[in-house]
């Protein structure tokens, strides 16, 4: 189990991303990536975030890797766990639950 309690960040937009056509919503991405993080590791601490790229928070790192998904014409939602862009547009479970296990995250099954 791990130490750590990381910090997963998805960046998103009520408007679905333009080259990502039937695919689910930011926020509908970000409710099914948090039960699934949960059902894959659980009692392992971790917290996710989202950050609206239109609006994005007061915080100087959010709002700049905000500023940066637009800027860069980045596929969205992007998933972030401790600065590493780990999904983008559609993101793979299997990316993200590898990253976590680098931290020390144990899947449960």
């Amino acid at each position: 189990m791990t130490k750590f309690k990381i910090e997963i960040i998805l960046y998103g937009s009520d408007e679905l991303c333009p080259s990502c056509v039937h695919l689910p919503s930011s926020k509908e991405t970000f409710e099914w990536l948090e039960a699934a993080i949960s059902r894959r590791f659980p009692n392992q601490p971790f917290t996710m975030s989202y950050v609206d790229i239109q609006q994005p928070p007061e915080e100087i790192e959010k709002a700049d890797f905000a500023k940066r998904v637009i800027d860069e014409d980045m596929f969205y939602p992007v998933v972030v766990i401790n600065e590493k862009i780990v999904g983008e547009g559609n993101p793979r479970l299997k990316t993200i639950f590898a990253e976590l296990e680098k931290y020390g995250y144990k899947a449960e099954m």
